[in-house]
């Protein structure tokens, strides 16, 4: 399942009636918010917005809003099944035998074929604009919101020493027609490469890439490791490089697939007051500084179609991101950390705020360990509960870890802080971005744990009874 860019993936939706057409005029400001709230709290489909008012472009919205547009977006039919797809590329020990060492090298030539792919002309330069985002039909998502927010751009920057490009996804909160924030956070890689440029004195230029074929859309909200090209990974989901152009009047390599590109520059020292914002946590972020981006020319489609998603109370069209996230980075939890069986990052935890693992738990200390572990792990780092189960407690069952945590917690015992890097946008500690972590054992405990009594066991049915219940089920008169 590869698609080729956005009104491909729309076209597949539609097909699969997973894509709900509305004809009748609508309201960019809070009107849409509405309906696409109503309808991904309802599992409903993709929306496609045909008149959207003050703007000639549709407006296509929850794309990725259930677990099979998800799935689908990044080419399985299951989200469970990313973890195979990437587990083929794992070298979990050298290859041994001539074959092995055969199939290693044709692993590599696919590889090979993931990277993106240079052309010459693309469909997103078809026409050249003048720098105007009110042609745009950009939201404004919540009433509080201090304007409206592109809210779903692939931001692209490049290291000024390393000259590699990088794809990240930061809300931009539109000032004027020309300017817009730029909400990237410290611990981003737009923003690593940002204040690289100050160090040199060097103003940044910057591209926006709105639209693509839903693997790249996705990449851009993968928390990969700086230096890891999200293009690539786009390749690795799609099974073929990323078709890239040159940008018209800045130095960067954009996707040609995509429905068009803002081209401009942040310059070095200027700020403006940006927010609030209703973002993923349920509550609004609070107003602060970010730099300016200046929008110098605007490429794209000859007949665009404008992407957008809302954030807000979970669940929300992010939270079957962040579980194609889970299940993506789940090999490489383990590559680092064996034990982990598999982890739940709750919706009602917006990603940060809890992560639940279970491990095949063998020495004392060990919950401790794949906690500490688990918290040196990238964006990880910014977790603010973590919950260690045993392996055969089923992490996605919440009601199923309640009830073996909750009986197997001694809280003095089994419950441990930490101090460290928090989410910025996570409001109860009392220092922006730094604050108290807690780590829960839940697993069972042993004497050499230094538990004394036994522990005891889970009530369950003996199989002969339930085969012999199973094969008397009609004779009850059920």
């Amino acid at each position: 399942m590869n698609f080729k860019d956005l009104r491909q993936f729309i076209t597949f939706l539609k097909e699969k009636r997973e894509l709900r057409v509305v004809r009748v005029p609508v309201e960019p400001e809070l009107e849409i918010t509405e309906i696409a709230d109503r309808m991904i709290k309802q599992s409903g489909p993709a929306l496609l917005f045909e008149s959207v008012k003050g703007s000639q472009f549709p407006l296509v919205i929850n794309l990725f809003g259930s677990f099979k547009r998800a799935a689908w977006a990044l080419g399985v039919e299951d989200l469970h099944d990313l973890p195979d797809k990437l587990n083929r590329f794992i070298p979990y020990a050298p290859p041994s035998t001539f074959f092995e060492k055969i199939g290693l090298l044709f692993r590599l030539k696919e590889i090979s074929d993931f990277q993106p792919k240079k052309v010459n002309s693309a469909p997103v330069q078809e026409i050249i604009e003048e720098p105007d985002f009110s042609s745009l039909p950009i939201l404004k998502c919540w009433p509080e919101d201090g304007g409206r927010y592109i809210t779903l751009p692939l931001v692209i920057t490049k290291d000024p020493q390393t000259m590699i490009q990088n794809v990240g996804m930061y809300r931009m909160q539109v000032f004027n027609a020309k300017t817009a924030g730029m909400h990237w956070h410290p611990h981003h890689d737009g923003a690593r490469n940002f204040r690289l440029h100050q160090e040199m004195g060097k103003r940044m230029e910057v591209a926006v890439a709105l639209g693509g074929d839903p693997a790249t859309i996705y990449a851009a909200t993968a928390p990969l490791p700086p230096g890891i090209d999200e293009l690539f990974l786009a390749g690795f989901l799609r099974g073929e490089g990323v078709e890239v152009v040159k940008s018209k009047s800045v130095d960067l390599w954009v996707p040609a697939q995509a429905e068009f590109i803002l081209e401009g520059y942040v310059e070095g020292g200027e700020v403006k007051r940006e927010g609030p914002f209703g973002d993923h946590t349920g509550f609004y972020s609070e107003t602060d500084d970010y730099p300016v981006f200046h929008l110098t020319s605007i490429t794209r489609r000859g007949n665009p179609v404008y992407p957008a998603t809302i954030v807000g109370r979970p669940p929300m069209e992010d939270f079957f991101l962040g579980k194609a996230t889970e299940r993506l980075f789940l090999p490489l939890i383990r590559l680092l950390l064996p034990e982990v069986v598999d982890i739940n990052m709750p919706c009602e935890g917006v990603f940060h705020n809890c992560l639940i693992v279970s491990i095949k738990k063998e020495y004392p200390g060990q919950v401790r360990k794949v906690a500490s572990a688990l918290w040196g792990m990238g964006q990880m780092m910014l977790t603010k509960v973590i919950v260690v189960v045993d392996e055969e407690v089923n992490v996605q069952n919440c009601s199923e870890v309640a009830w073996k945590v909750l009986s197997n917690v001694d809280p003095e015992r089994d419950v441990f802080f930490q101090k460290g890097p928090l989410d910025v946008l996570d409001h109860a500690s009392s220092t922006p971005g730094y604050g108290s972590k807690v780590g829960i054992d839940g697993t069972k405990k042993s004497r050499w744990e230094g538990h004394s009594r036994s522990w005891p066991d889970e009530i369950t049915m003996t199989e002969g009874i339930k085969r012999l219940v199973d094969r008397r089920w009609k004779e009850y008169g059920f």
